[in-house]
């Protein structure tokens, strides 16, 4: 047993930091003492419980209901408010739409209205559920959905429409009222992705409402494995009411075996992860979670400041949560070389490539554990800027760039697909180059359905 733990641990070592604030993306870290312990030990109790049958397993019944009336307290839901745990942040907007379109048998070929800057776990419910998705261009300074835009967009197929609160690329939170008003008077749902912001923005200042609260939102998400620091696998999405939710249920009788019942995409479900976000958020509390809330909005505060101040760098729309998109503002270097130098320096920044009005920027997920230590961050920041300047922007042949750009994935062959990867440095055994600034450039200046293509088969060749 300890040689295991010993190879999963050397394993493990290769990995990002999880903890520290030097991982700006994928994870959270609240860095109060014990919190991983207590998770870790709640979700040993009940990681053997099973979900899919809450008459056999009341106590997850108990743990669930918990721990959605929290979020219905934190995010607007009147008495009738319900809600289902889930596994993440994508489960729960896919269940949105899921919802949405079944609510609506009567419409042959259902669509959702989007803000282009919407996650892109929309687009991989459309293509699930074939719900067709009908992006609107966003205010191209500040990145907000556009309220008449939106509303134009909506017509008789419409079963949904999106806001953010905020929105990932960003973290500007969408007008919601506006666009929940205009939903509300087409009888269309609205669904809020405050996958992000819900523990967040309940206690920020001066932030317009978004949440159940608000006319015509009919449905919520927010993740308690953000900023719940919950350990990952616990999401929860609420409806205003029990009416709403009940679209997102399935059952199947028609086989010879029990009578299928989820409220999820998962059937079983480990209890493990509700009972460790149960533990979490009755350790932490209403109160610790508005200090954590605070602490991380202010960190977020002085970094934004921070790095308006650093010559070369500007940070993109009016963030109002806890998300920073960064970007050049002089042509004589470029952010993908500064991610690799902040790499350097052990931090990871993660890298977003221009589409419409937005450009290549660099993004930032500011957590607790970030307060108190910006004044490294920024440091190191502005000489990687510095760095970066001195190396010059990135250099690709411009015929090299301009096949790329003009490359058609529909047509390519798995051969061609290996020698593109071969090219960027991301074939063979699918061990990534240490300096991704070169590759960053190629993908950039290829078609989204062309990086998309590409990025599979790279995922593919990983898993072999």
């Amino acid at each position: 047993m300890t040689d295991v733990l010993a190879e999963l641990r050397a394993l493990r070592a290769g990995d990002l930091p999880t903890h520290g604030g030097r991982t700006l993306a994928y994870v959270y870290d609240s860095a109060l003492p014990g919190l991983d312990e207590l998770a870790a030990s709640a979700h040993a109790l009940a990681s053997s419980a099973n979900g899919l049958d809450p008459t056999a397993f009341p106590s997850l019944l108990r743990l669930e209901n918990d721990v959605v009336r929290t979020a219905a307290r934190l995010l607007g839901g009147s008495a009738g408010a319900v809600g289902t745990v889930t596994s993440g942040g994508t489960e729960s907007c896919l269940l949105a739409v899921v919802a949405a379109r079944d609510a609506r048998p009567d419409v042959a070929a259902p669509s959702m209205v989007l803000p282009e800057t919407a996650h892109a776990a929309f687009h991989k419910a459309a293509h699930y559920f074939g719900v067709r998705a009908v992006p609107v261009p966003v205010d191209p300074v500040t990145f907000r959905a556009d309220p008449g835009a939106m509303a134009a967009a909506i017509d008789s197929s419409t079963v949904l429409v999106v806001a953010g609160a905020p929105s990932y690329a960003h973290g500007v939170v969408d007008p919601v009222p506006p666009i929940a008003a205009a939903a509300l008077e087409r009888g269309v749902r609205c669904h809020v992705d405050a996958c992000i912001g819900g523990w967040v923005l309940p206690h920020a200042a001066g932030i317009e409402p978004f949440d159940l609260s608000v006319p015509g939102v009919t449905s919520i998400s927010v993740d308690l494995h953000k900023y719940a620091y919950c350990p990952k696998g616990t999401s929860v999405l609420l409806h205003a009411n029990a009416d709403l939710r009940r679209s997102q249920y399935f059952a199947s009788a028609d086989w010879p075996g029990y009578t299928m019942l989820n409220s999820t995409t998962q059937s079983t479900r480990s209890g493990g992860p509700l009972a460790a976000a149960w533990a979490v958020l009755r350790h932490v509390g209403d109160d610790g979670y508005r200090e954590l809330a605070l602490r991380v909005l202010e960190s977020a505060r002085v970094l934004r400041a921070g790095i308006e101040d650093i010559d070369g760098l500007r940070v993109l729309g009016t963030p109002e949560a806890t998300l920073l998109a960064v970007t050049a503002d002089r042509d004589d270097f470029d952010v993908f070389t500064v991610a690799d130098e902040m790499r350097a320096r052990k931090w990871y920044v993660q890298p977003q490539f221009a589409f419409g009005p937005s450009p290549a920027n660099l993004h930032l997920t500011v957590t607790a554990a970030n307060a108190g230590n910006e004044r490294e961050l920024l440091d190191d920041l502005r000489a990687s800027v510095a760095a970066a300047v001195e190396a010059g922007p990135v250099e690709v042949a411009p015929e090299v760039l301009a096949h790329v750009a003009s490359l058609d994935p529909a047509t390519l062959t798995p051969v061609d697909f290996a020698g593109l990867l071969a090219a960027a440095g991301m074939g063979g055994s699918g061990v990534l180059p240490e300096r991704m600034a070169v590759v960053n450039t190629l993908l950039a200046a290829a078609s989204p359905a062309l990086r998309e293509r590409l990025l599979v088969e790279f995922l593919g060749a990983l898993y072999s």
